[in-house]
């Protein structure tokens, strides 16, 4: 793996982290101000601009529980863009102490700005879960 593309796996994951943990001032950091997804919570719309995800962050969440792993990365750089793609598992605890883990298609896009990467674009798909 290249050191460019270990810089964007690293990057995905800070970005995961941040969503896992409600941490709105990474993720927007993260983020370039126009960011574009589709994603299940859009119900088939195209969203733009992180007003959209900002709600999902403040929601209340008391004892919160969850974790994010990226499974079989695949990365592709394009000049000073890169495609990043990889099945994310996420594992939760209910509030009646059960352990599940959901899994999501996630393409992510990274483009270069002024030397730094921002997070542009996303697509979301749930792929399943379970509950033990």
């Amino acid at each position: 793996m290249t050191d460019v593309a270990a810089a964007l796996l690293e990057l995905s994951q800070q970005l995961l982290v941040s969503i896992d943990q409600q941490d709105w001032a990474t993720y927007s950091d993260l983020c370039d101000p126009s960011l574009t997804a589709f994603e299940p919570e859009a119900v088939g719309s195209l969203v733009a601009g992180l007003e959209f995800h900002k709600f999902y962050f403040e929601m209340e969440s008391a004892n919160r529980r969850q974790q994010s792993t990226i499974s079989s990365p695949d990365i592709r750089i394009l000049d000073d863009s890169a495609i990043i793609t990889y099945i994310r598992l996420i594992q939760r605890v209910t509030e009646e102490g059960r352990a599940t883990t959901s899994a999501c298609e996630e393409t992510r896009i990274w483009q270069r700005q002024d030397g730094e990467w921002k997070h542009v674009h996303f697509h979301r798909s749930n792929a399943g879960n379970v509950t033990l």
